[in-house]
């Protein structure tokens, strides 16, 4: 069993979770192209029971494209976020990928809104594709 730490900026919020992820994904859409402030979200779901979170957390709530809200979990000081769930599937905890800062973390196995795609981004062989 492998303990991994997702933290924001600053160390104040944490995320642990003593379990390999259900799912690895990235997310082309534009809200997290702004979230981020990259090309692409990347997340990884895991079950709600193996996440511990810590420290103190502001919220922002969004409707997705499909109607349904993402409680996105960030940190006041730094503004970094650490964890968010998906209204219809609050079994589970996504926690972005680079906030756990380790580049031997898995890949994604699957990619949504690949029509708002940059044409330069390239993805592992084996990824699921849905647009």
């Amino acid at each position: 069993m492998t303990t991994r730490v997702a933290s924001c900026s600053c160390g104040q919020l944490t995320a642990t979770t003593t379990q390999e992820p259900v799912r690895v994904s990235v997310c082309h859409c534009l809200a997290c192209q702004r979230r981020t402030g990259s090309v692409f979200g990347a997340q990884a779901r895991f079950r709600k029971e193996g996440v511990t979170i810590r420290g103190n957390s502001k919220q922002y709530v969004r409707t997705g494209d499909a109607g349904s809200t993402i409680a996105f979990n960030f940190c006041p000081a730094c503004g970094a976020t650490v964890h968010y769930t998906l209204e219809g599937r609050e079994e589970a905890v996504a926690i972005p990928v680079g906030a756990f800062a380790d580049p031997g973390f898995p890949a994604p196995s699957f990619s949504v809104y690949e029509e708002r795609m940059h044409a330069w981004v390239g993805l592992p062989d084996g990824v699921e594709h849905m647009a």
